[in-house]
């Protein structure tokens, strides 16, 4: 390792606190009561409880969520035996792995034991701790029995991942690669170069997904291993012998489909590359350095379809896509092991994810523009949060389905729906609204319709049933773009609006509505050459329900049309803006972000009304909180005062609802202070809508949340306009566009059915 990087990574290790983990109380601890429940007398109850039924240890402590990573580090990394003490980094690490990826918790455990029986006696009497074993660096063949005695002694999950980890995702791959290079399964000649944990495992998996056993060579390091050889032999390479007359890796390669690498650097020659069929599937999964260079594999083939362990070349076979959704879906079923079935359904989730369209979010991780499925996308990245979504619930189902889990999933939408949590608080919030758009999808009209991310984001929108697109583009700029994503012109409306019949009649619309303002017919008429005009209209004549613009444009230049044409709804004097934040503990709902400069307090009045009005599509019941530098008549500047003012307008007008002001943004949001300070406060919690006295402060004060808290923001939303138009932000995630026109869609929703709230 450079000196450099050296350097890098022990000053990260040893940088206080020492190491990559650390355990945190999930409940209570600072009142003498929480202390009495968390430890005596209160935990004698649970003790009682599972005393009484071993398996309530699932319900009263964190077992249903633990996992050991557990390791006598004969084998690690590639760094081979160096000892238990010296392997905790790597355990740490991957504890590390388990919980950022899946959520789940690891506790690591190094374990002075070579023999196989004593370790097989540690770990066995450890089981009542966990909801699943997770065998790590144990050398071979040492590491098949451990694993095959613990699997048949213990009733929670084992599993060793150097061997099955490689299997599932490489299975994943291959299945994907054959499909593209247009070979079956069941008619690939595969050659392994070594016969170790990870390609035995592979040979095995692989059979159960269709290749022939004896259609798979395993190659040692001496040679291939056929029937009746007795060198370096055991009863696990033994299964995998076959018959012929190949006796070297060259000899093995000549015509084969398939090269599994699993051994050590360069080995896979370019002479042997070419002697392969055509279209040759490589796995060079050798660390850090492959058998084969990619750059030196493609210029030996160009035919040949690639993958390493890297993590700087395409496809690369990384473990993580596969032991932390593993285990997520074999305890959340509590399943009593992790069988062949399976392996095989995280397996075929991965190979079935890779060929869906990629999340904006996984090509920034990336530095890419575009990743589509084929002969360089084979699997998903490590860092594409769908996998959460997808392998956990199909390995669930297999559990259940194969009788080894102990309980049932239950609603797999719920399921899902927790699953989305552990990625972002935005899942949870947006579920409530995309729930609600799909019971009756509306059609919302997309300006910038030409766009990657539009066609994109009409995608999720049509296969999800959030809303019916209709997209204002030309078709010889979209069609094949719309051909590559299975877009038909059944699922979307293609409107191309200097041909569309409409236009005279948008035309004299328009003039109508705007002459008093100096826009003649013609000048109607020329307007309606900007997209934004021409979608506003569709929405005022009602061609439309609603309108999303703004990826390409300034803020101002997007909602103009909308503000002259559609104006504000009539219970309400101005529009405003509003923006959702997402920290760690709550959701916070701020206004006016982006609109009135110094509203009234009339208009703050209606800012907060709106704005509470846009929390309850959420299912969140407002608690609002009118902002100043003053507290409750502290001061009496004429700023405080409007703040005032529109509180008192607010509370006249809908007594019911928990607001409170003028007030400090630290009182707002801190119970302590309200406890302390202002028991009698209308605001019982902490609010989760602030309105701001003008628009610096409100976008200061977003930014700075936005930014330095780590929260997620959704937004801006433009609320109080008469018709549905939102605006997004330039250069936003297709993800995002998603969310906007779900929130699009519910808010045309609401004047469809004549409610101004969520039911």
């Amino acid at each position: 390792m450079a000196g450099r990087y050296r350097e890098q990574a022990l000053e990260y290790h040893a940088r206080e606190p020492a190491g990559k983990i650390e355990v945190v109380p999930t409940k209570p601890t600072g009142t003498a009561k929480d202390l009495s429940l968390a430890y005596s007398p209160g935990v004698a109850e649970p003790c009682l409880e599972i005393a009484d039924d071993p398996q309530r240890a699932y319900e009263y402590t964190a077992k249903g969520n633990l996992v050991a990573v557990i390791s006598n580090g004969t084998a690690v990394l590639g760094l081979g035996d160096i000892g238990p003490a010296a392997a905790k980094p790597v355990m740490e690490g991957k504890g590390v792995l388990f919980k950022k990826f899946a959520g789940i918790d690891v506790f690591d455990l190094e374990v002075a034991a070579a023999d196989p029986e004593e370790f097989i006696r540690v770990v066995r009497a450890l089981e009542p701790t966990f909801g699943g074993i997770n065998l790590e660096d144990i050398k071979a063949p040492e590491c098949f029995e451990i694993e095959r005695r613990l699997q048949q002694e213990l009733s929670i999950p084992v599993f060793h991942d150097d061997q099955h980890g490689t299997a599932i995702i490489g299975g994943a791959a291959l299945i994907n690669a054959a499909e593209v290079v247009g070979k079956r399964l069941e008619d690939l000649r595969i050659v392994f170069l070594g016969a170790g944990a990870a390609a035995l495992a592979s040979a095995e998996l692989w059979s159960h997904l269709g290749v022939p056993r004896q259609h798979m060579t395993l190659c040692h390091s001496t040679g291939v291993i056929h029937r009746g050889r007795r060198e370096g032999m055991n009863p696990y390479k033994e299964r995998y012998a076959v018959d012929t007359e190949a006796r070297t890796l060259s000899e093995a390669l000549r015509g084969a489909d398939v090269f599994v690498g699993l051994s050590v650097a360069n080995q896979l020659s370019p002479e042997m590359l070419k002697t392969m069929a055509e279209r040759p599937i490589v796995f060079a999964l050798a660390n850090p350095d492959p058998e084969i260079e990619y750059d030196l594999a493609k210029s030996t083939r160009a035919d040949v379809v690639m993958a390493t362990g890297r993590s700087d070349t395409p496809n690369q076979v990384n473990n993580v896509l596969g032991f932390p959704f593993l285990f997520r879906g074999a305890l959340d079923v509590r399943a009593r092991t992790i069988n062949t079935e399976m392996k095989l359904a995280a397996c075929r989730a991965l190979a079935d994810l890779a060929r869906e369209d990629v999340p904006d979010a996984v090509l920034k991780a990336y530095g890419l523009d575009e990743l589509r499925f084929g002969p360089e996308y084979l699997i998903p990245k490590p860092f594409d949060s769908r996998v959460l979504f997808r392998v956990p619930i199909a390995v669930a189902r297999a559990a259940i389905d194969s009788g080894v889990a102990r309980c049932e999933l239950g609603d797999e939408d719920a399921y899902v729906a927790r699953l989305e949590k552990l990625v972002s608080r935005r899942f949870e919030l947006m579920r409530v609204v995309i729930d609600r758009a799909k019971k009756s999808p509306q059609r919302i009209v997309f300006p910038e319709g030409e766009h990657e991310k539009i066609l994109r984001a009409a995608k999720i929108l049509v296969e999800e049933g959030i809303a019916r697109p209709i997209l204002l583009a030309r078709p010889e700029k979209v069609e094949e773009r719309m051909a590559s994503l299975e877009l038909s012109r059944q699922d979307v409306e293609l409107v191309q609006i200097l041909e569309d019949t409409r236009r005279s009649a948008y035309a004299e619309r328009l003039h109508q509505l705007r002459r008093r303002q100096g826009v003649t017919r013609e000048d109607a008429t020329k307007l309606l050459r900007s997209r934004n005009y021409f979608a506003t209209m569709m929405v005022e004549q009602g061609d439309a329900d609603g309108l999303i613009s703004g990826l390409t444009q300034d803020y101002p230049e997007t909602i103009r049309p909308a503000l002259q044409v559609l104006h504000a709804r009539r219970d309400v004097q101005r529009v405003a803006g509003a923006y959702i934040l997402l920290l760690e503990e709550r959701v916070l709902f701020l206004a006016d972000t982006t609109v009135n400069i110094d509203p009234s307090a009339e208009q703050l009045a209606d800012i907060a009304l709106l704005t509470a009005e846009f929390a309850r599509r959420f299912q969140i019941e407002p608690r609002v909180a009118m902002l100043s530098f003053s507290n409750f008549g502290s001061n009496q500047h004429p700023s405080a005062r409007k703040v005032q003012r529109a509180t008192a307008i607010v509370q006249s007008q809908r007594p019911e609802l928990e607001i409170d002001g003028e007030m400090q943004a630290d009182t707002a949001v801190l119970q302590s202070i309200l406890d302390e300070r202002y028991p009698w406060s209308r605001l019982r919690r902490p609010a989760n809508v602030l309105v701001f006295p003008e628009l610096q402060s409100a976008n200061i004060a977003y930014k700075l949340l936005w930014r330095l808290a780590d929260a997620e923001a959704i937004g801006p939303v433009l609320l109080g306009v008469d018709r549905p138009v939102h605006v997004l932000q330039r250069g936003v995630e297709v993800a995002d566009i998603v969310n906007m026109a779900a929130i699009c869609a519910v808010d045309a929703l609401e004047r469809t059915d004549g409610a101004q709230r969520l039911l």
